[in-house]
């Protein structure tokens, strides 16, 4: 029998979106119809983001280890987040955790390697762009990254949390970040991690300067493939 997926979700828009590809790619290897066992629970984000804006990890530790707690008493045998940010979080959640955890970035580094790029441009939130999230984990498989300067930084933290936690996505902000990702092409990135798990909903692959690598979409996919060892 599949593996019970249990969604530690933040942001609505890109926890659906993970919650949408996990269940309609299952039919492709499961059969019509069907798809591993799904439960999600979510805190408000309002609830996530004083802790956050102040830094406190372990005040975000606290809602994710809540979230974690009801999802395994319903008999979720695997967890993943689908929000990139709060990762930071994630040692601290998963060191007593019963049931083991899928590390977006992992799942993010994981086809990087497998598409042989070397240095990855990095979006999204300004905690995620200017945090270990990304470095610490990709250090770990070689490969190299780079975040927007400060400015655009702001940019893009204020869209994210402006209109995309909010289901907004604008012509503007979308030629927006195809402007910040050709600078980290001319920088020298092969690729770009949406790396706010709403971005795959607002930047189109088919006219990126960069190939796109989709946080949220790789770590349902990557769900899904643990699920049904």
């Amino acid at each position: 029998m599949p593996k019970h997926v249990g969604i530690v979700a933040c942001s609505a828009e890109g926890a659906a979106l993970c919650y949408r590809t996990l269940c309609g790619e299952a039919p492709a290897v499961m059969g019509e119809h069907m798809h591993p066992e799904v439960s999600m629970h979510t805190y408000p984000l309002g609830e996530y983001m004083p802790y956050i804006r102040s830094g406190d990890w372990d005040g975000v530790a606290s809602l994710m280890t809540g979230t974690a707690e009801k999802l395994v008493a319903i008999g979720a045998e695997i967890l993943i987040c689908p929000d990139n940010t709060i990762h930071e979080a994630f040692d601290k959640v998963t060191e007593t955790s019963p049931v083991p955890w899928i590390h977006i970035a992992d799942a993010v580094g994981h086809e990087a390697k497998l598409q042989g790029y070397t240095k990855l441009g990095i979006t999204g939130t300004k905690y995620l762009m200017t945090g270990p999230v990304y470095p610490r984990r990709l250090a770990e498989v070689g490969i190299a990254c780079e975040i927007p300067d400060e400015a655009d930084r702001e940019r893009i933290d204020t869209i994210i949390f402006t209109q995309l936690v909010n289901g907004i996505f604008t012509e503007e902000s979308r030629l927006y970040f195809n402007d910040v990702i050709r600078k980290l092409k001319d920088s020298g990135c092969d690729a770009v991690v949406l790396g706010c798990t709403e971005i795959p909903l607002l930047v189109n692959p088919d006219d990126c300067p960069l190939p796109v690598l989709d946080s949220t979409r790789l770590l349902a996919r990557a769900a899904l493939k643990k699920a049904l060892e």
